[in-house]
C-alpha cells in the first residue's frame, strides 16, 4: 500500500529569522484584518450620539484652541497663512501619527487574551491599528481640503502646488514611523510596564519638538538644525508647503526622513519578532 504523506494546512514554527516577515501569511489572514478594522470603527462609536462626526468636531475644536493660545496669546508665526488652515494642517497629520503610535505601543498588553488563545500572524494587530486610523485620517483630511479650497479659491490667501502629489508618500512615511516605533515600544512594554506612562508623556512633548503649531522658520536659526533632526519635520514642512504654498521646505529633509524611518521600521520589526516568541511569559 502506497504511503500518503500528510499535508498540513498550517505549520507554526518557533524558530525563524528575526528578519523574517511572512507577508504571504499576513495576506492569507486579510479577512481577519478587515474584521479588526470593522471592529475598531463600530465598537468605538456605536454608543456615541455624534458617531463619526467626532472626527470633524475634534480637529475643529483643537484648531480653535490653538488659534487662541498660540495665535492670539503667544503670537506664534504662521508664515502669513490663515491660522485656521495652518493649525488644521498640523493637527490633521499629527492626530494620525500620534494615535497610531499610542495604540500600537500597547498592542501586546491590549490583546494578550487573544494572543493566548488562537494563532494568527501577530503583525496583523499593529497593521490593523495603522489601517483603521487611516479612515479617521481620511475624514479629517477631507475637512482640511475643504478649508484649503475655501482659502485658495475664495479668499485667495494660499496657493497649493504640485507637491500635493506626494501626499500618499507622506502618509506611508508617517504610518511606517508609527508602526516601527510602536512595535519597538510594544516589545519593551511587555516587560517594562512603566514605559507605557513614559510614552504617553513623551508623545505630548514630542508634539512640541515637531512643527505642528509653529513653522520651522519661527525657530531661532541656531536651533533650527535640532528641529531638522526630527524625522517628522520634513514630512510636516512638505505637507504645509504643498497645500498652503509657504514654508522653508527642503526636499533633502524628506530623503533623510525616509532613510531614518526605514531603518526604524526594520529595527522595530526585528525586536517585535524576537519578543513575540515568548511575550506571553512576561506580559
Amino acid at each position: 500500500m502506497a504511503e500518503h504523506k500528510q499535508q498540513w494546512t498550517e505549520e507554526i514554527q518557533s524558530e525563524h529569522s528575526l528578519f523574517h516577515i511572512n507577508l504571504k501569511e499576513v495576506w492569507r489572514y486579510r479577512d481577519l484584518l478587515l474584521m479588526l478594522l470593522k471592529r475598531d470603527f463600530i465598537t468605538f462609536y456605536k454608543q456615541t450620539i455624534l458617531g463619526p462626526l467626532w472626527f470633524f468636531v475634534q480637529p475643529i475644536l483643537t484648531s480653535l484652541i490653538y488659534i487662541v493660545l498660540f495665535g492670539q496669546v503667544a503670537k506664534l508665526s504662521t508664515d502669513g497663512v490663515p491660522q485656521l488652515a495652518f493649525y488644521l494642517a498640523g493637527i490633521t497629520i499629527w492626530n494620525y501619527f500620534s494615535e497610531s503610535l499610542t495604540k500600537t505601543s500597547v498592542v501586546f498588553q491590549a490583546n494578550a487574551s487573544i494572543f493566548g488563545k488562537v494563532y494568527f500572524p501577530r503583525l496583523i494587530m499593529p497593521l490593523s491599528i495603522v489601517f483603521s486610523n487611516l479612515l479617521k485620517f481620511a475624514i479629517q483630511f477631507s475637512l482640511f481640503l475643504a478649508v484649503v479650497l475655501y482659502y485658495s479659491l475664495v479668499e485667495k490667501a494660499i496657493q497649493p502646488n504640485l507637491w500635493v502629489a506626494f501626499t500618499p508618500v507622506l502618509i506611508v512615511l508617517m504610518a511606517a514611523f508609527a508602526l516601527g516605533l510602536g512595535m519597538l515600544f510594544s516589545s519593551m512594554t511587555t516587560k517594562y510596564k512603566d514605559l507605557t506612562f513614559l510614552l504617553n508623556f513623551g508623545i505630548q512633548l514630542y508634539m512640541y519638538a515637531t512643527p505642528v503649531v509653529y513653522p520651522i522658520s519661527a525657530m531661532p536659526v541656531k536651533y533650527q538644525w535640532i528641529v531638522a533632526l526630527n524625522p517628522l519635520t520634513g514630512i510636516f514642512e512638505c505637507f504645509r508647503y504643498a497645500y498652503l504654498g509657504t514654508g522653508h521646505f527642503n526636499p533633502n529633509s524628506l530623503v533623510y526622513s525616509t532613510f531614518f524611518i526605514l531603518f526604524l521600521l526594520v529595527f522595530g520589526t526585528v525586536v517585535f519578532n524576537k519578543v513575540e516568541k515568548d511575550f506571553m511569559d512576561t506580559v
